[in-house]
């Protein structure tokens, strides 16, 4: 019987957050450029906020690889934290100044088919990674990969508030439930933001059923 405690399955864990994060900063920096560069054509502020949150969420990312290419992670839990939190609190602080800019000089955004595809692909790709990099996060007992699967996580909320307030400006003509969108999005991002620096990012829904934070309730399964 192997245990998590053997440092083959940990190892094994590790590896496994490593091509996670890969994945997933792959993703997000061809995401980022799509949705920033569409974002400034259409003068989309949920666009330009969700290219915003690829870029952090590469930022994110790019501290746990840091943090797990360490001999010992753990010693670079609490900084990798903190650069998680501090990403949540910068895009919070854009994209609220840039939505609040646009609802008060009324600029409508335009139409855009290429936001909708974006946001709609990043939708289905986005739940996927998240799930598996929180699972193996969970297992090992690492917050700062919870807390980054979170960040993630994220990006499946955003997709669909942006995917909602682009086709109700495509096909109702509410422009303003653009920077509507963009006011969600820095909410929910200043949420998971002081999660990550509280450290609570186990124990912070939403979680499944059998979350829990580690070395608490629920045993390590055995194999």
């Amino acid at each position: 019987m192997v245990t998590l405690s053997t440092h083959a399955r940990r190892a094994q864990l590790k590896r496994r957050i490593r091509l996670l994060v890969a994945a997933t900063i792959s993703y997000n920096v061809v995401e980022s450029a799509v949705a920033l560069t569409e974002g400034a054509r259409v003068s989309s502020g949920a666009l330009i906020g969700f290219g915003l949150d690829s870029i952090i969420e590469v930022t994110s990312a790019a501290a746990i690889a840091w943090q797990f290419s360490a001999k010992d992670p753990e010693t670079r839990e609490k900084t990798a934290l903190r650069i998680v939190a501090c990403s949540f609190f910068a895009l919070a602080i854009y994209v609220s100044v840039d939505a609040v800019s646009s609802l008060i000089g009324l600029e409508e955004p335009r139409h855009s088919p290429i936001g909708i595809g974006l946001a709609a692909l990043s939708l289905a790709i986005m739940p996927m990674l998240s799930l598996a990099q929180r699972r193996a996060g969970r297992e090992l007992g690492s917050l700062s990969a919870v807390a980054d699967s979170k960040q993630t996580l994220l990006c499946t909320y955003l997709s669909a508030v942006l995917l909602a307030g682009l086709l109700l400006n495509a096909l109702a003509g509410w422009w303003w439930a653009d920077p509507i969108a963009a006011l969600v999005i820095a909410g929910v991002a200043t949420r998971e933001g002081i999660q990550a620096w509280r450290g609570d990012a186990c124990c912070a829904p939403p979680m499944d059923d059998d979350e829990c934070c580690p070395g608490e309730a629920s045993p390590p399964p055995s194999h």
